[in-house]
């Protein structure tokens, strides 16, 4: 992967590593400090990547939960979805409850990957912070593992787990329940769980993605699949938004003529 985009990368404040862009391997970004954008008032640690030259944008897999039984080393015991959706990324978001740290190393070698701690997850790992900050295509993320209950009003949430932060998207795991709604002005997802969903038997459950551009997002919640005599419990759905303005959403994909009049494909 050779990727450059507008985008910066922040660990929780007052973390001893917290990460930047340029710590993503396999990233090819052209750094220079934040301050001379103005998009961001952190610390002088802060950086942040320069536009990509033919247009900008970046597709941002959403996973969580990633519960495996003993006898799984990695989530390929449970077939090739997990890895065929990663696939074609430019960036993995992981909301936490890795529990395997391995799991990782397996996650990056689709794309970088940035974590919010889960409580299950007991290790250390550079690419793991209590909450995250990112800043995509001008679109102000944070993510972070245990947001319940998530039906409290926006406002409540950012305050309690972002400390009151202006972010236009919120990530959180935990429940390994699925959920993507705009409310308030703010995206909130939680991709649900590929191998756990819903806390049923362990079979293949849920994922998500970001597609962003500057002004435009594209986001749903994809059904990986059943396994066998197990069906899949979670429901795709989709949203879309451009220049401020919520165009789609519901269940299932995006349908194609809703993308094709966004112009977000040919």
């Amino acid at each position: 992967m050779n990727k450059t985009t507008r985008c910066s990368v922040f660990g929780s404040p007052g973390a001893a590593s917290g990460h930047n862009v340029s710590a993503l391997p396999g990233w090819n970004l052209k750094i220079r400090s934040v301050a001379d954008e103005g998009w961001y008032n952190g610390g002088d640690t802060d950086r942040v990547a320069a536009p990509g030259e033919n247009g900008s944008s970046v597709r941002v897999a959403l996973i969580s939960d990633t519960h495996l039984p003993s006898l799984m080393r990695t989530p390929d015991d449970l077939g090739p979805e997990l890895a065929e959706f990663l696939s074609g990324f430019d960036l993995i978001l992981h909301g936490g409850d890795v529990v395997r740290p391995y799991l990782l190393d397996w996650c990056e070698q689709f794309a970088p990957v940035v974590v919010a701690r889960g409580n299950n997850d007991s290790f250390e790992d550079p690419r793991m912070e209590p909450v995250q900050y990112l800043t995509l295509e001008g679109w102000r993320i944070g993510m972070v593992h245990e947001l319940r209950p998530e039906e409290r009003p926006v406002r409540e949430l950012l305050a309690v787990a972002f400390e009151g932060r202006d972010l236009d998207i919120i990530i959180a795991g935990d429940t390994h329940l699925e959920r993507l709604e705009h409310r308030e002005g703010v995206v909130v997802i939680n991709s649900g769980s590929p191998t756990l969903p819903h806390h049923k038997e362990m079979r293949l459950g849920t994922v998500g993605f970001l597609d962003l551009q500057p002004g435009r997002l594209h986001a749903e919640i994809v059904a990986l699949g059943s396994s066998a005599q197990r069906p899949n419990p979670g429901r795709p759905r989709h949203l879309l938004i451009e220049d401020g303005q919520l165009l789609a959403a519901g269940e299932g994909a995006l349908p194609r003529e809703l993308l094709r009049q966004a112009a977000v494909i040919d």
